[in-house]
C-alpha cells in the first residue's frame, strides 16, 4: 500500500503561451490542449503527465503519487485517516480530469496538495516529442523526482518516510543539507532541501540519450537568464544534468544516465562528497554556500574522485584499444 511512482505534476502558471513554448521547444513535451485556461504535455504513452493551470499564480500547484491498485489506494487512505489525516475521496470529475481511474487528496504537513492514485490512462497513439529528442526514461521509475525546499526537514520526513512508505537513500549536510528518498528503484523520487523556506525547489526528467541533454542545453543557454544550474553531474545518483528556470519560478532538471538502486537492500548513508562531482554551478545559492559548492567539486576533482557512468543497452559502444591509465585505475580497483 506504500507510493509506487511519481505520476503527474500540476503547475500553476501566469501564461499558457509561456509554457508551451517553454515545454515542446526546450524540454522537448507533446502538448495536449485542453481549455481556454489549461493545457498538458505528455512524455510518453500516458494521456498526461503534467497539467498546467493558467491561476496567475507560481509553483506546483499538486503532486500525482502513484500506487499499484484499487486495493493498494484504499488500504493507504485507512492508514492515513487512522494516522488522524484528513484525507478526501477524489469525485469522478476530478479523476476524469486526471485521467486515472481513482485518487485520493490530502495535504502534506507543508499544505502541499498531494492526490494518490491508481489506474492512469494510456494513449493509443504515440509520444510525438515538441522538438527532436529520443524519449524520456519513465515506466516504473514514474516521471522523475521533485525536490522540495523546506524550512524543517524533520518536520515532513516522518510524513512521506512512515506514511506514504519512501525510505531514505542518503543525506549530507555541506555546502547545505539535504535527504533523498525512494519508493522504487531510482535513487530518489523525493528530496528536500533545507533551505528555512517552503517551496518547490525543482523537478527532474530524465532522457534516454546524452545527445538530448546537451541540445536542449544549447537551447536554454540562448534566452536569457533560462539556465539556473550549469551542466555537471551529481554525487548521489550519478545523473548528468542542468537546471533551467521554468516560466513557474521553479527549476526543471533534464538529465542523463541517472543511476538504480535496489530498494530492498539498499542502506542509506551520509555523504561527504558534497551534492555534485563536477559542474552544476548554483546560480540560486548565497554567495558563500556558493563557493562552498564550488571549493568541493575542486576538492573532488584534486583527489581524482571519479563514478561509473550509468547506460542501458544500445545507448552506449565500447571503443577498441587499450588505455594504460584505464587498465592500472581497475588493477588499483581489484587490489
Amino acid at each position: 500500500m506504500s507510493v509506487q511512482s511519481l505520476g503527474y505534476v500540476g503547475i500553476r502558471a501566469k501564461s499558457l503561451d509561456d509554457w508551451g513554448d517553454y515545454g515542446t521547444k526546450l524540454l522537448g513535451l507533446q502538448r495536449v490542449d485542453k481549455s481556454a485556461s489549461s493545457l498538458a504535455f505528455r512524455m510518453d504513452d500516458r494521456k498526461q503527465r503534467i497539467i498546467v493551470d493558467q491561476d496567475g499564480g507560481a509553483g506546483v500547484g499538486f503532486f500525482g503519487w502513484e500506487v499499484a491498485d484499487a486495493a493498494a489506494l484504499e488500504a493507504l487512505a485507512g492508514k492515513l485517516e487512522a494516522a488522524g489525516v484528513k484525507v478526501a475521496r477524489g469525485a469522478r470529475a476530478l479523476a476524469d480530469e486526471r485521467r486515472v481511474k481513482d485518487l485520493i487528496v490530502l495535504a502534506d504537513p507543508l499544505g502541499n496538495r498531494v492526490e494518490i492514485f491508481h489506474g492512469a490512462e494510456t494513449a493509443a497513439d504515440p509520444f510525438r516529442p515538441g522538438r527532436s529528442i529520443s524519449g524520456f526514461r519513465t515506466g516504473v521509475l514514474g516521471m522523475g523526482h521533485v525536490v522540495l525546499s523546506v524550512e524543517n526537514a524533520d518536520a515532513v520526513m516522518p510524513f512521506y518516510r512512515d506514511l506514504l512508505g519512501f525510505r531514505l537513500s542518503d543525506y549530507y549536510h555541506k555546502p547545505f543539507s539535504a535527504y533523498f528518498m525512494h519508493v522504487n528503484p531510482c535513487h530518489h523520487s523525493l528530496a528536500f532541501i533545507q533551505s528555512g523556506k517552503n517551496a518547490v525547489h525543482h523537478m527532474m526528467m530524465e532522457l534516454f540519450s546524452f545527445d538530448d541533454v546537451g541540445q536542449g542545453y544549447d537551447i536554454a543557454q540562448s534566452q536569457e537568464d533560462r539556465v539556473a544550474v550549469t551542466l555537471g553531474r551529481h554525487t548521489s545518483d550519478y545523473l548528468t544534468s542542468f537546471y533551467s528556470w521554468t516560466p513557474s519560478e521553479f527549476m526543471v532538471e533534464y538529465g542523463w544516465g541517472g543511476r538504480l538502486i535496489e530498494p530492498e537492500t539498499w542502506q542509506p548513508y551520509e555523504r561527504s562528497e558534497g551534492p555534485s562531482m563536477w559542474g552544476h554551478d548554483r546560480g540560486w545559492l548565497p554567495p558563500l554556500q556558493r563557493e562552498a559548492a564550488q571549493r568541493k567539486t575542486r576538492e573532488l576533482a584534486a583527489s581524482g574522485y571519479r563514478a561509473p557512468v550509468q547506460v542501458m543497452e544500445g545507448n552506449y559502444g565500447l571503443m577498441p584499444g587499450t588505455c594504460p591509465w584505464w587498465d592500472s585505475v581497475k588493477a588499483q580497483a581489484v587490489g
